[in-house]
C-alpha cells in the first residue's frame, strides 16, 4: 500500500497550453487553457488614471473580470479583489505613481478550477507586457471528495461534488504562499495536504511559464 507521500506524488495537473501576445491593441496579453478551462487576458497600462483614484506613490491597478454570459454577480467580484491582491504584491508599482495598471479577463470555457486559470492567465499577461515584477505566481487548486481524498486540479463537476475546495498562489522566489481561498468543511490536516500538493505542483507552472517565453523570444529571433 503507497503512503501519503506516495499518493501526493502522483497528482498531477491538467495539460497547460498559452499563446502570449495574441491580442495586438492591448499592451500585454495571453490566453490560457488549464485542461477545458480557458481565460483570454489583456493588460493595459500604464496609463492616465481618473483623478479620484490617482495615487500619489504607486500605480492603481484595477481587475475586470467579465464571465462567459451575463454581467458580474458578486462571486465575481469576490474574484476581481482575490486576484488584483494576488498580483499587485509581485508588481513593482511604485515605478508608475499617478497611473494606472488594468487587466480585462475574459472567461472563455469553465471545466473547473477557472480563478485558478485566471490568475495564471492575467501573470502571463503581465509578463508580455513587459512590466517590472517583483516574482511571478502561480495558482493551483485541490478538493476533499466526499470520499476524504485529494485532487488536485479537478474538473468543474469534480469540484461541485467535493466536500473543500481550495485555491493557492504561490511566488515564484521561495515558493511561499500569498494566496489562499477555501470553501466547505475540512480539517487541518487536510488544509496543509492540498497545500503542499498545490505547492509541489506550482513547480510545473513556472517551468510552464519559461518555456512559454522561451518559445517566444525563439520565434521572434527566427523571424
Amino acid at each position: 500500500m503507497s503512503n501519503d507521500n506516495e499518493k501526493m506524488e502522483t497528482q498531477s495537473i491538467r495539460t497547460l497550453s498559452a499563446e502570449m501576445s495574441n491580442l495586438s491593441r492591448p499592451d500585454g496579453s495571453a490566453i490560457v487553457a488549464q485542461g477545458n478551462t480557458v481565460v483570454q487576458s489583456a493588460v493595459y497600462g500604464p496609463v492616465e488614471v481618473r483623478p479620484n483614484k490617482e495615487l500619489a506613490d504607486k500605480a492603481y491597478f484595477d481587475i475586470l473580470y467579465k464571465p462567459l454570459m451575463g454581467l458580474p454577480g458578486c462571486p465575481e467580484k469576490f474574484w476581481e479583489r482575490v486576484i488584483r491582491n494576488t498580483l499587485e504584491a509581485t508588481l513593482l508599482a511604485n515605478l508608475h505613481p499617478r497611473k494606472s495598471i488594468n487587466i480585462i479577463l475574459q472567461e472563455m470555457q469553465n471545466d473547473g478550477g477557472l480563478l485558478a486559470c485566471c490568475i495564471n492567465s492575467a501573470c502571463m499577461a503581465l509578463m508580455d507586457s513587459g512590466l517590472a515584477m517583483k516574482c511571478l505566481v502561480a495558482a493551483l487548486n485541490a478538493i476533499i471528495t466526499t470520499e476524504g481524498d485529494v485532487l488536485l486540479d479537478p474538473s468543474l463537476k469534480q469540484e461541485e461534488e467535493a466536500k473543500a475546495c481550495f485555491i493557492f498562489a504561490f511566488e515564484s522566489i521561495n515558493c511561499e504562499v500569498i494566496t489562499s481561498t477555501t470553501q466547505g468543511s475540512y480539517s487541518e490536516t487536510e488544509f496543509m495536504k492540498c497545500l503542499e500538493i498545490c505547492r509541489s505542483a506550482s513547480m510545473k507552472v513556472f517551468d510552464f511559464y519559461r518555456e512559454c517565453v522561451r518559445q517566444r523570444f525563439s520565434k521572434e529571433i527566427d523571424k
